[in-house]
């Protein structure tokens, strides 16, 4: 095999094994995340499914988007060892990235769990003090 032959399977193996690896992350991630979003969006499942919908695609885009940017290899691979060192130098710093923006969006549906709770209180104490202060007036 020459140089060529090993950088193209190399290329063969890459390509799957990112495109699987983000896909059971967007998966897993989105399916769950669900349960964030219509916390988030107090059960409106419309806003809720539109809007995870929407993220996953994002994921998808940014994910594979970075491993095509990253696919090039820039080393002499002249043989099968160091093909496989290179295969895993790039799978390897993918799925770091992969987990990095797994831990980023799972921040951002925490935040946004944090930031509907809080908008709940402060409705929940609107509703009180509106309703506290309709009888305040009254003479018993």
């Amino acid at each position: 095999m020459n140089n060529n032959q090993f950088i193209v399977t190399a290329y063969f193996i890459y390509l799957p094994v990112v495109v699987l690896l983000t896909w059971y992350v967007a998966y897993t991630l989105f399916k769950n995340g669900l349960v964030f979003m219509r916390d988030i969006f107090f059960g409106r499942e419309e806003i809720a499914v539109a809007t995870n919908t929407l993220f996953k695609i994002g994921f998808y885009l940014l994910n594979i988007g970075f491993a095509l940017y990253i696919l090039k290899i820039n080393t002499w691979v002249p043989g099968t060892q160091e093909a496989i060192e290179v295969l895993s130098y790039k799978i390897g710093g993918f799925s770091i990235y992969l987990g990095i923006m797994l831990f980023f969006n799972l921040y951002l549906f925490f935040r946004g769990k944090r930031v509907a709770k809080q908008r709940y209180e402060e409705r929940q104490m609107m509703q009180r003090l509106q309703a506290g202060g309709t009888n305040t007036g009254q003479v018993q």
